[in-house]
């Protein structure tokens, strides 16, 4: 029995405890915003009147379908962040305004360039104007503008999360982080660090590219995958022999060092 009470005291602290259990005004707050950006990113906000206006807006899906993604991961990023050490304090509340402001600022840029991935991989260069006359989505020379935007804009909302996850760790002691969750969240600024950083590399290719190719810089969000495989490997075995040197559970309720 004293093997089994053990071995569940060793698992129950490899969770991380939940500070945030209630909603509070700061998520209330941005769940409203987040809403009304996912609400920027519909087709259109008027029914359709004719079939062909139906199908018209259908084409938008994939596009749509992307950005949706994109702002679904940045909320749950922020979600997990307010759920696990309930933060209120004015720091954490100026960030919150700043990422809140980033993304909606963001919306645009995202859903414009996916619409423009997808019309020009369609076989569509631009829109009919009344007039009779074609004007492209984009001039060549504008494409490293657009993804210097996207990628700082990407960089930017996740170089706030990092800013939040550091001052968390440096509030350890206030929210009784225990060794486990210590090394949890420096694992998250890690992670949200090299989002950050990928962002910063997409702007900093799309500037050196030739116009005309900038848009191969949006392949370098392809490290991201590399890059989260590597640290979750390398943190994950350290964290495996953080836990394999608590001999004593109740260590692990001991704030962080």
């Amino acid at each position: 029995m004293t093997s089994q009470h053990s071995s569940k005291s060793r698992a129950k602290g490899m969770d991380f405890r939940l500070r945030g259990t209630e909603v509070t005004r700061v998520e209330a707050f941005s769940d409203v915003v987040f809403g009304f950006a996912l609400t920027l990113l519909v087709v259109s906000l008027e029914v359709p009147h004719t079939f062909n206006q139906l199908l018209a807006d259908m084409s938008g899906f994939v596009p749509f379908a992307i950005s949706f993604f994109i702002l679904a991961q940045v909320w749950w990023v922020h979600h997990d962040f307010f759920r696990r050490y309930g933060l209120q304090d004015v720091q954490t509340i100026v960030l919150n305004f700043i990422l809140l402001f980033v993304v909606l600022f963001y919306v645009y840029p995202i859903k414009f360039l996916f619409t423009l991935i997808f019309e020009e991989a369609t076989g569509h260069s631009g829109v009919l104007l009344p007039n009779g006359q074609m004007e492209p989505f984009i001039a060549p020379d504008q494409g490293p503008l657009l993804m210097i935007i996207y990628g700082l804009g990407y960089t930017t909302v996740f170089l706030i999360f990092t800013l939040l996850y550091v001052h968390a760790l440096r509030m350890k002691e206030e929210l009784e982080l225990n060794r486990i969750e210590a090394y949890d969240t420096q694992t998250n600024i890690m992670e949200n660090g090299l989002m950050a950083f990928i962002g910063v590399l997409c702007a900093v290719v799309a500037a050196v590219l030739p116009a005309r190719k900038a848009g191969l810089a949006g392949f370098v969000f392809f490290l991201i995958a590399v890059g989260r495989s590597i640290i979750g490997a390398r943190r994950g075995k350290g964290r495996r022999k953080l836990l394999a040197s608590l001999a004593d559970p109740n260590s692990l309720e001991q704030p962080g060092s």
